[in-house]
């Protein structure tokens, strides 16, 4: 199995039209990740960073949405004409695009009410406390 160095989730959600939260589907996502994994694999990126089509990552008001592992970095509001400053300054230059992140405190999911979140499922990078 191969070891990437990065993993990329575009979402594609898609939504009734109807919907109020609008959905990323129709905001472009599958054209944003159609345009991401041509653009990796032209960079000689194709087994190094995998770009991943996403169902919903919680993150409607802010499609087309797009989380960077192991960083963790969210952006937001990403079309086609974004990828490639993506690809240059946060893939191959290790600086996120800081005019599409997504602030933490607009990401939903990162409450944490009953405060066991960090016991309950720790961050890769920690080991939880013994008892």
């Amino acid at each position: 199995m191969p070891s990437f160095r990065r993993h990329i989730f575009v979402c594609v959600n898609q939504r009734p039209d109807d919907s109020p939260k609008g959905c990323c589907a129709a905001r472009g996502g599958t054209e944003v990740v159609s345009v991401l994994k041509a653009r990796l694999y032209e960079r000689g990126l194709k087994r190094v960073v995998r770009p991943n089509k996403a169902y919903c990552l919680d993150q409607c008001a802010e499609g087309v949405t797009m989380v960077v592992y192991p960083e963790g970095v969210w952006y937001g509001h990403v079309t086609v004409a974004d990828v490639d400053e993506i690809i240059e300054e946060h893939i191959l230059g290790g600086r996120p695009v800081e005019r599409l992140r997504i602030p933490e405190e607009r990401l939903t999911g990162t409450g944490d009410p009953a405060g066991r979140l960090r016991e309950l499922c720790p961050p890769p990078h920690e080991t939880p406390e013994e008892p």
